[in-house]
């Protein structure tokens, strides 16, 4: 099984890296997208207060992560300031949000949780704007 090392096919790891950012940050839009129609609508607004910001100011956080950082991690471009967001998000959905319900309620913010630690933890990999980036600032000795 060496083949799935990542020290002896970085190729392969940087491929699955990819296609859980391509995965994971659709999946999330199609969470954010209704919730940012819901805030272009401008009707009224059913959403969890969260901290008593009111529930405008906690939709559009919550369109922020899921929506736009979403997007981010797609492209690679500021991975792990974009997962953070996600990760948060993903903690107050689990733990206050759905905190009182069942584990079937929280188990798609935890499955989400899991995955975005992963992506912080590893980073964005080679097919990344991340990394082009820093490979650019590497080449120009910025």
């Amino acid at each position: 099984m060496s083949y799935l090392n990542s020290k002896t096919n970085p190729l392969l790891w940087d491929i699955v890296i990819f296609v859980v950012r391509l995965f994971v940050g659709f999946a999330m839009i199609s969470h954010g997208f209704p919730k940012l129609q819901q805030l272009i609508e401008g009707g009224e607004i059913q959403f969890f207060d969260f901290l008593g910001l009111g529930t405008k100011v906690s939709l559009t956080l919550t369109v922020f992560a899921e929506f736009v950082c979403s997007i981010f991690i797609i492209l690679g471009l500021f991975t792990r300031i974009a997962t953070g967001f996600l990760i948060f998000t993903m903690i107050i959905a689990a733990f206050v949000v759905h905190g009182s319900d069942g584990f079937d309620k929280r188990e798609l913010s935890l499955l989400y949780l899991s995955v975005y630690l992963m992506i912080i933890s590893f980073g964005a990999g080679r097919f990344s704007v991340d990394h082009m980036i820093e490979k650019r600032r590497r080449s120009s000795q910025w």
